[in-house]
């Protein structure tokens, strides 16, 4: 009934008419998302004749009602196909303003309508595979390029920014053709790096550091929208950077990686919006050549290093590897280097793992980013270490009890995913430079014998990556408890069924392989 209404005023009725009754249909369908089949027809003539109405010189409130409405039938993938034509198309590129090369953003009255145009576009170009042929035909990611670079740097136009990188991560999400024309072609890198930067209000302080306010207030709700959209349309442009890159793309991965690292120190309007940010944040650095990461720690200030060196001075005891690590001005310093970026993602991990669910998508790139960052660099998986890994002292409970990062990592060692046994393994085995005694100290050898069985090295030894020699500095109560480690062995059964270590078992085996015959 409400369409029967609807289009019988929009074929006859005025301008002001139509946009009454359209806005009465909004407003009605706003949260609808499922339609009545029965209804089916109705709904293709009311978009048919929105579009109608779209052509026509009617007052920018009445498009702006036309294009609500049409979004909302949008949702619906069986009206799509004779309302996406690509003289519709068309319509809407120009509505959006993605038509006009020259054409500047300063009718503010027309802001409402360009969004509009762009949401209607999301939505057909999502549910319609016609819609997204007629893209590629009509080069609709260079439009939207030229459109943001129009209003990159304008902070009153976030909502046309946000549905234009939408749409771009739409396009890029359904075609692989043009994630690699927004890389190469249009420069999709930079220009949308420069939008996050922009998101941010950075500062540059030096060639990849920015400058952090800690005390500022939080990113608004517009311009963490529009940072998340940024960051996922670059992961979609960047997807498989860290295979395969150029030499000279090196400059501008760490430039990228720079504005993440700003991205990790800042917070969002809720906490909820922060990890959002966070979570993309983490995502996208995946995608950087793991060369490139190096700036997300850089060294301090001669003014941050003589502070530095006074409150080391200033902490009792003389327990070096308790000492390297110092909280300054809500910076971590460790070694010289700031860490702050680095601790961020370690809080990260741990909260993702005391979710208790979905480890492999909201657990697993984190936990991936750290172990590349880690075997790659040096100070990263020293510091990671000292923080999950410290000095041994508790050696009376099992590695897996207890509510420390290291308890609850040898506990995902046995988890029921293997991708995420997997990388929590990994990420504790490069963290002991890939020697097997020292993940044994930290791990145990039940915990740890599933990735030991899969590298060959249950009889011990280390992995195939080469680390630096700094020595691990046991404590006295691990020293102490060390000789009783050889309570714990691998055992099997030997051939009369009872339980030898392992080796043992194995060489009797093949003792009784070699002298039995199959001969009569």
């Amino acid at each position: 009934m409400d369409e029967e209404r609807a289009l019988y005023i929009v074929r006859a009725g005025e301008a002001g008419a139509i946009e009454r009754v359209l806005r009465d249909y909004s407003d009605k369908h706003r949260a609808t998302f499922k339609f009545e089949p029965t209804d089916e027809d109705k709904r293709k003539k009311l978009c048919e004749g929105i579009f109608k109405v779209l052509v026509k010189d009617v007052p920018t409130t009445c498009q702006v009602s036309c294009l609500e409405v049409l979004r909302i039938l949008s949702r619906d993938k069986k009206i799509l196909v004779p309302v996406t034509t690509k003289e519709n198309m068309q319509i809407l590129l120009r509505l959006a303003k993605l038509n006009e090369l020259d054409d500047s953003l300063e009718k503010v009255s027309e802001f409402p309508v360009i969004v509009e145009s762009l949401k209607c576009l999301c939505n057909i170009v999502f549910n319609s595979q016609m819609a997204q042929q007629l893209s590629l035909e009509l080069n609709l990611a260079a439009k939207l390029c030229n459109l943001l670079r129009k209003c990159k740097d304008r902070k009153f136009i976030n909502d046309i920014k946000c549905f234009d990188l939408r749409l771009l991560f739409v396009l890029s999400l359904l075609h692989t053709d043009i994630r690699s024309q927004l890389r190469y072609e249009l420069q999709g890198l930079p220009l949308l790096t420069q939008i996050l930067e922009s998101a941010f209000s950075i500062k540059w302080t030096d060639e990849y550091e920015s400058a952090i306010d800690h005390n500022g207030p939080p990113l608004s709700p517009q311009e963490t929208d529009c940072a998340i959209e940024a960051l996922k349309a670059l992961f979609n442009v960047t997807v498989d950077s860290w295979k395969v890159h150029k030499e000279s793309d090196s400059h501008q991965f760490r430039v990228m990686a720079a504005v993440l690292r700003h991205c990790l120190l800042i917070v969002g309007p809720t906490e909820d919006k922060t990890e959002e940010l966070h979570s993309n944040a983490v995502n996208l650095l995946s995608n950087v050549p793991v060369s490139c990461l190096d700036v997300l720690i850089c060294p301090l200030t001669h003014e941050e290093t003589t502070h530095e060196a006074t409150t080391l001075d200033e902490l009792p005891g003389d327990k070096t590897a308790e000492k390297e690590t110092v909280l300054k001005n809500n910076t971590m310093v460790y070694n010289g280097m700031n860490m702050e970026a680095i601790h961020v993602l370690l809080s990260f991990m741990e909260k993702r793992i005391d979710k208790g669910s979905s480890y492999r998508e909201g657990l697993t790139p984190v936990l991936s980013l750290l172990t590349e960052c880690s075997r790659a660099h040096r100070n990263i998986r020293k510091y990671l270490k000292d923080q999950v890994l410290p000095p041994l002292r508790d050696v009376t409970n099992r590695p897996e009890v207890g509510s420390t990062v290291r308890n609850k990592l040898v506990r995902l060692m046995t988890h029921v995913d293997l991708g995420v046994k997997q990388i929590a393994a990994e990420f504790l085995f490069v963290l002991c430079k890939e020697r097997v005694d020292s993940l044994l100290k930290y791990t145990g050898y039940g915990n740890a014998a599933g990735l030991l069985a899969a590298r060959g090295l249950l009889t011990g030894g280390r992995g195939d990556n080469w680390y630096s020699e700094d020595e691990d500095t046991d404590t006295e109560e691990y020293k102490n408890a060390k000789p009783k480690e050889e309570l714990l062995k691998p055992m099997g059964l030997k051939p009369d069924g009872t339980i030898t270590p392992l080796e043992e078992a194995l060489s009797q085996y093949s003792v009784i392989e070699e002298t039995s015959s199959d001969t009569d």
